[in-house]
Order: C-alpha cells, then structure tokens, then sequence
C-alpha cells in the first residue's frame, strides 16, 4: 500500500514541477494536441463511414429478413466504434510519446537535471534518429501488447455482471500499467534500459506503477485532459524512474537550491 500511495505522489510531483516551469510545461502540450487532432479525425472518420465498412464485411447479411440484418449491423457498427475508442485511450500515450520525442526528451533531462544532487541528467548519446526508431520500435511492441489486452476485456465486457462491474476495474488497472511503462520509456531508454528490462522493473513494482498510472488512466478517460496531463505526466514517470533504477532525488526544487547556494555570500 506504501508504493501504492508513492506512484500517486509521483503524479502529484510531475504536475507540480511543470507548474513551476510553465515554458517547459507549454512546448510539451503541442505533442498531445497534434495527437488529438489526428485521433478525432479517425474516429470521424469511422462515425461517418463505419457504418459502410461494416456493410461491406458482411455481404451474407444482405438477404436476412428486418430488422435483423440492420440490428446485426448495428450491433457491429457499434462494437467497432467502441473498440477504436478504446484502442485510442490506450495508445494515446504511445503516440504522444512518438510525436512528441524530442519535447518530452527534453522535457525529461531538465526534471532529471533539476532534482539530481550534482546537476546532470543520464544521456543516451545516441542521434536523435537512432532515438526516434527505438521509440517507434518500442511503443509498437507495446502498443500490441495493449491492444491483445483491449480485445481480451472487450470480449469479457460482454460476461453478465462481471462484464460491467470486474473488467472495467481491471482494464483501469491494465491501462495504467501501459501508461507508466510509456512514459517511463522516456527517462528509462536514456538509461539504456531496453524494453523487456523496463517492463520486468515495472513488473517488479506493480503497486508503484498502478499508484502512478491507474489515476492517470481515469483521468484520461475525460476528454482533452490527456492532453493537458501529459506534460506533467512525463515529469513525474521521470522522478519516478530514478526511483526504479536506485537514484538519488532531491526534495523540492533543487535547481534553485543551488542557485541560491551559488550566488551566497
């Protein structure tokens, strides 16, 4: 229960430090309002012609008497649109993420360089192309992994009672799971951490990353405040990933403590 309650905080710190950095905290918007934009227009997209796809699929419904074929289709139309969304919540961070590399990679290194005790931040070293591919290469594994998940509790949506009151509990708890092993990567691929290693560190410390990311994951669930999180988000999954990996952190604002130690007399 005491990591638990220590991912919450996590959460409560990132919103906090870009609150007290707000250029920082205004470029790491862009990202999730590019990504906004283009998850809106694809569900759209799918409201105004899903209906037509799923026509299309099922050509053997044409001669079935009414309403059955048109129920039947509905019934579809409906399922595919609620499983798109679905997938949207799930992969809006990944994407995000992606977009938004080189804001959140600095975005990160300055909340690492702020609250170290000597002032640095871990680098990769790597160019900013090689960086951009691994982040691809990641968020897509994950992104299967999620989506394998989201396909799973959406067929166990459809089991009487369980289906309406267990899974949706549990598809919080897997989504938030998904998010702080997203935002994680951010800090975590600088340390050299590859996948499989983050997602056994984070396996590790599941009651930390559910206190980080099942908060996270509800409030996601609101439309447009991912996009006003996120920012703060990467933040925090940063302050927490020093704590996975054995880092030491200074309380507060340490860039300022040591400003004011600087200019001391």
């Amino acid at each position: 229960m005491r990591d638990l309650g220590a991912g919450f905080r996590y959460l409560l710190k990132g919103q906090k430090w870009v609150g007290r950095h707000g250029r920082q905290y205004g470029f790491g918007l862009l990202p999730g309002l590019i990504t906004l934009v283009l998850y809106a227009g694809a569900l759209v997209a799918l409201a105004l012609w899903g209906s037509g796809l799923i026509d299309w699929a099922t050509p053997f419904a044409d001669d079935w008497a009414d309403p059955w074929a048109g129920l039947f289709r509905g019934l579809l139309t409906a399922v595919l649109f609620a499983l798109a969304l679905l997938l949207c919540v799930l992969t809006f961070t990944a994407m995000t993420l992606l977009v938004g590399q080189p804001f959140y990679e600095s975005l990160s290194e300055r909340v690492d360089r702020d609250v170290s005790p000597d002032g640095t931040a871990p680098e990769s070293d790597l160019p900013l192309w090689r960086e951009l591919w691994i982040s691809a290469r990641d968020s897509l594994r994950i992104v299967a992994r999620a989506a394998v998940w989201a396909v799973l509790l959406f067929a166990l949506g459809f089991v009487p009672v369980a289906g309406q009151t267990v899974v949706p509990v549990i598809g919080l708890f897997v989504t938030g799971f998904f998010l702080t092993e997203e935002l994680t990567a951010v800090a975590l691929q600088r340390r050299g951490v590859e996948v499989r290693e983050r997602l056994a560190l984070l396996r590790s410390r599941k009651t930390l990353v559910w206190g980080f990311g099942t908060p996270l994951a509800l409030a996601f669930l609101v439309p447009f405040v991912a996009v006003f999180l996120m920012p703060g988000a990467v933040a925090g999954a940063t302050l927490m990933a020093r704590d996975l990996t054995g880092e030491d952190t200074e309380d507060g604002d340490g860039a300022a403590k040591r400003q004011e130690d600087v200019n001391a007399p």
